[in-house]
C-alpha cells in the first residue's frame, strides 16, 4: 500500500462534521470529529458520504456505511475486505464489530514472492547526528551503562545498587546518560534445554550488548540458577574492553560467592565493579555519524482508527526517507502484519527474503495453534473502542509503518542485526508493545518510534522512545507525554509529506542528544520482557 502524501480531507469549518475515507473503494468512511457525531447528523458537502443521514451515533475513529450493504457483502477499508455484513447494513449506520465476520486469513501457499518492483527510492544524502561509536563499528544515540542479571531472584538486589550508583556514582562521571538494570522474569524454573529456550537466552544476551551500552558488560548473578553467566553470555561474545584475562566467566558479581556476608556486602561489590565501567564510558564523546548509523524499531501499540490514517502513515514515510539515507529500519508484530502478508512477501528484495517471512509467520501460526488461539486474539477491547473492528482492518493500518521500500532482511525473534543487514527489515516478534520493544532492542535498535491511537505511557529505559499520537485529541490531553501530534493529517493542517520531514528530523535531534523524548523526561520505563515459548517447569 502506497503511502498517501496529501491530506486526507480538507479543513472542515468550526463544528463541521468531518469523515475520512482512506480508498476510493471503501464503502466506510471513519467519523474524525471529538467526541463522535449524534444520530441524525446529515454528512456536509465536501466529505465521504455527503447529504446522508446518520442512524446512529458514531462515535470518533468508528465507521459509517457510506451504502447499503446486503447481507454478506463485503465491507470494504483500505480498499480491501476488512470483513463481511452478518445482516443487512443501512447506508448512514454505524458499523462496528458485533455486525462484520472475520475472513479468513490468506494461505501461506501461493503468495506473490518478490514481484513488486517499486522504483528505486533516490538517496538521500548530507543527514547526520551525534552518536557515540562503539569498537565493534555499531554506533549508540545514548551512554549508558547497563547491568545484566540472569535470573529474576537478584532483580531487588540490583535495583537498589543501581539506585546507589546512580545516587553516589554518576555525578563523578557526567558524560554517562543513566544506569539501568535489565530486569526479567527468566533465568530459572524454566525448560532450558529445550529447544525454543533458545530464543529468551539469545534475546538477553543481544540486548546486553545493544550498541547505547558502549560495550561495557556488567552480570550480576545468584549462583544456583540456570542460567549461568558463560551460558548467557559466552566469552567470545563479551566485547573486547569488559573482558578479563584468562577468565571464561563475563565480569560481575555473584551473590552467593562466599565474600558476601550480608546485603550490604552485595551492594557494595555491585558499585564498586561498576567504576572501571563508568570510567570507560565517561571517557567517549559524541561524533558527526552519518544518518545511516540509525537503527530504529518502528511499533503501535494502543491503536486506533486513526493509526492508518495519520500516525503509521507519516512513520512510513519517515521509513522511507531513513533507509533513503542508508539507515535500518526495523518492523514488527506478526499478528498485525499477517493479514498483509501478500503485501510483505511481494515487497521482498529477493525470493529467498519472502520465503523468509513465510517461515516466521507459518512458525508464529503454529505457536498460537498449540496455544488454541488464532490471529483474532490480537485485538483488545482498546482497539475496538477506538474503531478497529477486528485484525484485518489493525493489519492494514499496522504495515503503513514500513513506507514503500523492499524488505532487504527476515530477523527471527532475539536475533540481532549484522552490519551488513541494512534498509527495511521485518524482525519477527509478538505484537505485544512490551515483548516487541525487547526483542528490537535486541536486533540492535539505537532509537524507537512508537505510534498510537489511544494512548500509552510506554517507554524503555535503554534507547529513547519518540510517541506519535494518531489524533490531536490525545496530544492536547497528553500534551507532555506525547512527542510528534500526525492527528494534524487528520485536521487537514499538514500532509503526510510535511510530518514525515518533521519526524525525520525529530529523530536526528534525539539521537544527537539535542532533544529528550517526554518518556526519558519522566523517566517511564516498561519492563523488558522476553518471549520464552519453551516450558515453564
Amino acid at each position: 500500500m502506497a503511502t498517501d502524501t496529501r491530506p486526507v480531507s480538507p479543513l472542515p469549518s468550526s463544528g463541521a462534521a468531518l469523515t475520512l475515507q482512506v480508498h476510493p473503494d471503501d464503502n466506510v468512511a471513519i467519523v474524525a470529529n471529538d467526541g463522535g457525531l449524534p444520530a441524525g447528523t446529515c454528512l456536509p458537502a465536501g466529505v465521504p458520504g455527503a447529504g446522508l443521514v446518520l442512524k446512529n451515533t458514531v462515535p470518533q475513529g468508528h465507521k459509517l456505511a457510506l451504502c447499503d450493504l446486503p447481507e454478506g457483502a463485503a465491507v470494504l477499508r483500505y480498499g480491501i475486505p476488512i470483513g463481511h455484513a452478518l445482516r443487512a447494513i443501512q447506508a448512514g449506520q454505524w458499523v462496528h464489530e458485533r455486525l462484520l465476520r472475520l475472513p479468513s486469513a490468506h494461505p501461506l501457499q501461493g503468495l506473490p514472492m518478490a514481484t513488486a518492483r517499486a522504483p528505486a527510492l533516490p538517496p538521500l544524502q548530507g543527514h547526520s547526528f551525534q552518536g557515540y561509536r562503539n569498537a565493534d563499528g555499531s554506533v549508540g544515540t545514548r551512554n549508558i551503562l547497563a547491568v545484566t542479571t540472569t535470573v529474576q531472584c537478584v532483580a531487588g538486589v540490583v535495583a537498589h545498587a543501581v539506585q546507589r550508583i546512580r545516587q553516589e556514582l554518576l555525578p563523578l562521571y557526567p558524560n554517562v546518560d543513566d544506569v539501568v538494570g535489565l530486569e526479567h522474569s527468566y533465568g530459572c524454573g524454566v525448560a532450558i534445554e529445550a529447544p525454543e529456550a533458545s530464543i529468551p537466552i539469545r534475546t538477553l544476551r543481544h540486548i546486553s550488548l545493544n550498541p547505547n551500552f558502549g560495550g561495557e558488560v556488567l552480570v550480576v548473578s545468584l549462583g544456583c540458577e540456570k542460567l549461568q553467566p558463560e551460558r548467557l553470555l559466552p566469552a567470545d561474545s563479551i566485547p573486547i574492553a569488559s573482558r578479563v584475562p584468562g577468565q571464561e566467566r563475563p565480569p560481575g558479581v555473584c551473590l552467593q560467592d562466599s565474600q558476601h556476608v550480608g546485603f550490604m556486602s552485595m551492594l557494595d561489590s555491585i558499585v564498586a565493579s561498576a567504576r572501571p565501567h563508568l570510567e570507560r564510558l565517561q571517557a567517549r564523546r559524541r561524533e558527526t555519524m552519518p544518518a545511516s548509523e540509525l537503527v530504529v524499531g518502528v511499533q503501535c501499540g494502543g491503536s486506533d482508527a486513526f493509526s492508518g490514517v495519520t500516525a503509521n502513515p507519516v512513520v512510513g514515510f519517515a521509513t522511507d526517507l531513513l533507509v533513503r539515507a542508508g539507515a535500518t529500519v526495523m518492523f514488527s508484530e506478526n499478528t498485525e502484519v499477517r493479514d498483509a502478508v501478500e503485501q510483505l512477501t511481494r515487497r521482498a528484495a529477493t525470493p529467498q527474503v519472502a520465503e523468509a517471512i513465510v517461515r516466521e509467520l507459518a512458525w508464529y501460526d503454529d505457536y498460537l495453534a498449540r496455544g488454541g488461539v488464532d490471529r483474532s486474539a490480537n485485538t483488545t477491547p482498546g482497539n475496538k473502542a477506538g474503531g478497529l473492528s477486528n485484525i484485518v482492518e489493525k493489519a492494514m493500518g499496522s504495515i503503513a509503518k514500513s513506507g514503500t521500500a523492499p524488505i532487504t532482511h527476515v530477523l527471527s525473534p532475539g536475533d540481532r542485526l549484522a552490519p551488513q543487514q541494512r534498509g527495511l527489515v521485518y524482525a519477527a516478534t509478538p505484537a505485544s508493545d512490551f515483548i516487541c520493544g525487547t526483542l528490537q532492542l535486541a536486533a540492535g535498535m539505537n532509537l524507537h518510534v512508537f505510534t498510537t491511537g489511544r494512548g500509552t505511557p510506554y517507554g524503555l529505559a535503554a534507547c529513547p522512545v519518540v510517541k506519535v499520537a494518531t489524533r490531536s485529541d490525545l496530544a492536547r490531553r497528553w500534551h507532555d507525554l506525547m512527542d510528534l501530534n500526525a492527528g494534524r493529517v487528520a485536521d487537514g493542517q499538514a500532509t503526510v509529506e510535511q510530518l514525515g520531514w518533521e519526524l525525520f528530523h525529530l529523530l536526528l535531534a534525539v539521537a544527537s542528544g539535542e532533544r529528550r523524548t517526554w518518556a526519558e523526561h519522566w523517566r517511564l520505563h516498561n519492563a523488558l520482557v522476553l518471549f520464552n515459548p519453551a516450558p515453564v517447569t
